[in-house]
């Protein structure tokens, strides 16, 4: 009879502790050389940065070489409900419900990049639903720096099983939110590695990641930086006119960018990879586009 781990899933939501709790998980899964079973008794609600979690963690866990299970009779019919809606249980279970539209942003999971895809996605699922009046040219560039924060998880992420995105509109709260998780590298490391100094703090390689047109790409023949950038430089512009949230873990390093302010720190827990969570205002009487409009 095969042994299965049995993994608890609390109520997660999108508070600090909430984050630290899904890196509480992965610490268990990480550090375990056995089948895992996810039990979701315990658990009476689940946004969009879990679903995105949970979903990269279970490929983690068959990359590693073990078997993942999910206990679905465990589930509330909220949750339950939620997770067809969105096409995580039909992504795991041959025998799933196709998801259909509602308030989900479709979760997803890109082992590798297809831009084409990707760009409809976020135009299309995520902006282009009518939750935020933005204009086409806007739409495009913010669709844009989220393309580039997916594309360097594969550029130079490294992330052995690609990318996992996942989003929610939540009307009682006026907000969308989604997220990005990968199981890479990381951008503290990323940094030091292009900077060719490991004594760089967390908190220092993400604050140089919002800086305008920072990469790790490394230069061409002229000596100019190649490539992308990390995307998070206009992408945090627009968090702070829309009134929105845009917080960015990594490693021990963690990035919060809101209105009022941005903050770099370490923290005391980290996961080997990136997440980035994205919440913005739906509110229908706001306009927003470019200045060059």
């Amino acid at each position: 009879m095969t042994k299965y781990k049995i993994i608890n899933i609390p109520t997660i939501n999108d508070d600090i502790r909430d984050f630290q709790n899904l890196f509480h998980i992965y610490s268990q899964v990480l550090f375990s050389d056995t089948n895992i079973l996810f039990n979701f008794s315990s658990c009476r609600f689940l946004r969009q940065n879990a679903v995105a979690f949970i979903g990269g963690l279970a490929r983690l866990i068959r990359y590693n070489g073990h078997r993942v299970m999910f206990d679905w009779d465990s589930l509330t019919s909220r949750i339950a409900t939620n997770l067809k809606q969105n096409g995580f249980i039909e992504s795991f279970d041959f025998f799933g419900d196709s998801p259909w539209e509602g308030n989900s942003v479709r979760y997803r999971e890109d082992k590798i990049a297809k831009k084409e895809a990707y760009i409809e996605y976020l135009s299309n699922d995520w902006l282009g639903r009518g939750w935020i009046n933005v204009s086409k040219p806007l739409k495009n560039e913010i669709v844009g720096k989220v393309w580039e924060i997916y594309i360097n998880s594969f550029d130079h992420g490294n992330s052995p099983i690609g990318v996992f995105t996942c989003g929610q509109r939540y009307p009682y709260l006026d907000e969308l939110r989604l997220c990005l998780v990968d199981f890479g590298i990381g951008i503290p490391n990323s940094v030091r590695r292009f900077k060719n100094d490991n004594s760089i703090k967390a908190s220092n390689a993400m604050k140089w990641a919002f800086r305008p047109g920072a990469t790790t790409k490394p230069e061409d023949e002229d000596g100019n930086e190649s490539g992308r950038g990390l995307g998070l430089d206009l992408l945090s512009k627009f968090i702070k006119i829309n009134k929105g949230t845009l917080e960015v873990f990594s490693h021990e390093g963690y990035a919060k960018i809101t209105a009022d302010k941005e903050e770099y720190k370490n923290i005391p827990y980290k996961y080997n990879g990136t997440l980035v969570n994205i919440s913005l205002k739906c509110d229908d009487e706001t306009f927003y586009y470019l200045s060059s409009e």
